[in-house]
């Protein structure tokens, strides 16, 4: 079995669909509404090819592959009937949302499934997940995995209460009872005051224990959560950049080419971590490839989002003014907005894309 080509397909799987996905949304919304979609594009012009044609809609593939598109009826044409530009702002804001909504939509679902592999959450444990080299933590002998059951005298009953307990015994020796395994010990740390906030006084990261879901519909909650905590963090990373929270070199965007590498080695682990092991060995089945996925349809879908012209947020900020003032900026200078901004931003994919290919960034999975 080659890894190396299952990844590939993967890449090349996921990389579509998501864009299939986003488009599908402003397609099927733009019906809906009653907005006559002239052509669906798979990629950016010029054509290779059209696939076929269903209900006056020509499905094209193209041949830069950036994306995809709907070409809707009238889209810079006020005085169309029955196109884009006729349609009411409510219907064209919400044709234009529907790209990123969709996106979000396969997230939560994504984040379910994965749910459902390795169980939720129990808000009420203490489990750590990775241990510092070097840190208080590693010194007093904590170890990933470990669930914490009482800190000093008080039982744990969730990750901020533990996290509190630290904060208040800072320099002072705080006793951990803990849960390794079968066993049950005491383990004696000391936070210290004097390490960086982002790496934590103990040096611990922390979560909760994981346990079988009751339903796929009971991940429906958490899946939702999960979608909305992750969308905050990829957009405060700019801002946690500049403030020096996180260093520029953890947060690369990644082109084709990284992608592609980073989905065959997040296959091969999947498929690895799922072979049977000899002797006593136990191994955990990771989920690499569904974490990638969440990433990459939320990372599309929210860039979608931001007011810059050409996107969908830059024509959603066109529409605003009209619903407040009831008069429609000049179609023309929309048009030609949105053009340049859409020719800036593909001469800027395309330098991204070919310094991408020419330096991918590095990624080890753990």
């Amino acid at each position: 079995m080659n890894l190396n080509f299952i990844g590939g397909l993967a890449f090349l799987a996921v990389f579509g669909g998501i864009i299939l996905t986003h488009e599908l949304g402003h397609f099927i919304v733009a019906k809906l509404v009653g907005i006559e979609v002239e052509e669906f594009g798979i990629g950016f012009p010029p054509r290779m090819l059209t696939l076929f044609t269903w209900k006056g809609t020509k499905f094209t593939l193209n041949w830069i592959p950036m994306g995809g598109f709907n070409r809707m009826k009238g889209e810079d044409d006020p005085n169309s009937t029955d196109g884009f530009s006729f349609a009411k702002p409510w219907a064209r804001i919400v044709t234009l949302l529907a790209g990123s909504t969709m996106n979000l939509i396969t997230a939560v679902l994504a984040f379910s499934i994965l749910y459902t592999q390795i169980g939720v959450p129990n808000p009420s444990s203490a489990q750590i997940l990775e241990v510092s080299a070097n840190s208080p933590a590693e010194q007093a002998g904590l170890m990933a995995d470990d669930i914490v059951i009482n800190a000093g005298d008080q039982k744990i009953t969730g990750t901020d209460q533990l996290r509190n307990i630290i904060l208040a015994s800072l320099d002072q020796p705080l006793t951990l009872t803990i849960q390794r395994g079968d066993k049950m010990l005491d383990l004696v740390v000391t936070p210290d005051s004097q390490r960086p906030v982002n790496e934590g006084a103990t040096g611990i990261m922390l979560g909760n224990v994981l346990e079988p879901s009751k339903s796929w519909f009971a991940t429906i909650p958490l899946s939702l959560r999960a979608t909305y905590e992750t969308s905050r963090e990829l957009l405060s990373l700019p801002g946690r950049m500049i403030a020096g929270v996180i260093k520029p070199s953890d947060a690369e965007l990644l082109g084709p080419r990284s992608i592609w590498n980073l989905f065959q080695q997040s296959v091969r682990r999947d498929i690895e971590s799922r072979q049977p092991v000899t002797g006593t060995q136990t191994q955990i089945p990771t989920n690499y490839t569904l974490t990638g996925i969440i990433t990459l349809t939320l990372s599309l879908g929210l860039i979608n989002l931001l007011p810059i012209p050409a996107l969908d947020g830059g024509r959603i900020l066109f529409i605003l003014p009209e619903l407040i003032f009831r008069k429609r900026i000049p179609p023309k200078f929309e048009s030609m907005v949105h053009g340049v901004s859409f020719l800036v931003l593909l001469a800027l994919l395309g330098y991204f894309y070919i310094m991408d290919f020419i330096n991918p960034v590095s990624i080890i999975l753990p």
